[in-house]
């Protein structure tokens, strides 16, 4: 027999047999279904000393940190196997744009120290919404996170993108101008529109004034001009006017570098005429603050990295609105107790 007290003194002590449903333990864990779905929830939410404190607010029961990470860990491992197996926005329509934006995210590992988490988020041009005079939203996204290299990850967007577009579908990739990302959407999405990240151009840009310029007032009309004519597509022009004026300077050769290795995905005036006219990756940076940075990078946190990728695929269901896939694994036995 268990003993349960509510935090109502109407109530008093409610005893429940052990053969009684809400006393049945799943997956090696003599603990109620409900209650490991509870613990997933406030697991993937806070750090693990919280959560048992949490619960024990709300619930008047007493719940260890450790129990908390077991269950959890547990229920992120095996999330994993089929996490993005199936798609969560609406079917795209003709006329819709379906963008696709990905970037990585360090996290602090206990193996290796910083490793990089792969992040991508996939959102269709009516899930953008615009409201006068207020910074505009996404309304609905699929979020794919992995830890490691970027095979895996291009396996999983690969099998997400397909089964959002037909043959007549404009996509939109929007990155940095990391290779393998390079690489990989002119192999796999040759017709697509591959945009280099309006804001990290300008990075760039912002890294050559401020060591060339000793005036800031000078330097502040320079780099505006400067990013005026990037978005009219003049990508070369920029590139002429910064040899110009600092061919020797070390941010000067990095900035022409970089902008003529990426001047086809720089063709901002058309980009902007497509769908919602995203050309920045506002889009991702929200993302790794809500998947990733929210529950993973909090003070002192360290991660091993089977426990980094199992907590990703917990931020991701949630993040993807999938929790009934959760609910779904409370139910089944899909660990036998040791």
């Amino acid at each position: 027999m268990i003993s349960v007290k509510k935090n109502l003194t109407t109530l008093g002590h409610v005893t429940i047999n052990n053969s009684h449903p809400f006393s049945q333990g799943k997956n090696g864990f003599q603990i109620s279904p409900r209650m490991q779905e509870l613990m997933v929830f406030a697991g993937q939410m806070d750090c693990y000393e919280s959560c048992g404190e949490i619960i024990g607010e709300f619930l008047d029961v007493k719940v260890s940190s450790s129990q908390v990470h077991r269950v959890t860990d547990t229920y992120g491992k095996e999330i994993g196997k089929t996490i993005n197996e199936h798609t969560t926005l609406t079917p795209i329509k003709k006329q819709e744009v379906l963008y696709v934006e990905a970037d990585g995210s360090m996290v602090l590992t206990r193996e290796e120290g910083w490793k990089e988490v792969k992040l991508g988020r996939i959102f269709k041009s009516s899930d953008c919404i615009h409201a006068a005079e207020k910074p505009g939203w996404i309304s609905n996204s699929q979020y794919v996170a992995h830890l490691g290299g970027h095979k895996k990850f291009i396996e999983q967007m690969e099998h997400l993108i397909d089964s959002y577009i037909h043959p007549n579908t404009e996509v939109v990739f929007i990155t940095d101008g990391a290779p393998w990302l390079r690489n990989w959407i002119e192999d796999a999405y040759p017709c697509s529109h591959s945009i280099l990240d309006y804001y990290h151009a300008s990075e760039y840009l912002h890294a050559f004034s401020r060591e060339y310029f000793k005036d800031p007032d000078k330097e502040k009309q320079w780099l505006e001009e400067q990013q005026k004519i990037l978005l009219e597509s003049s990508v070369y022009q920029v590139i002429e006017n910064v040899r110009n004026i600092g061919s020797k300077n070390k941010e000067a050769k990095r900035l022409i570098e970089y902008f003529q290795a990426n001047a086809e995905r720089m063709d901002y005036k058309r980009y902007q005429e497509i769908g919602c006219g995203i050309i920045g990756s506002g889009a991702i940076e929200s993302a790794h603050r809500k998947v990733i940075q929210k529950r993973m990078k909090q003070a002192g946190q360290r991660w091993s990295k089977e426990g980094a990728q199992n907590m990703l695929n917990l931020r991701v269901v949630k993040c993807n609105h999938q929790w009934e896939k959760i609910i779904t694994l409370t139910k089944t036995e899909f660990k036998k107790e040791a």
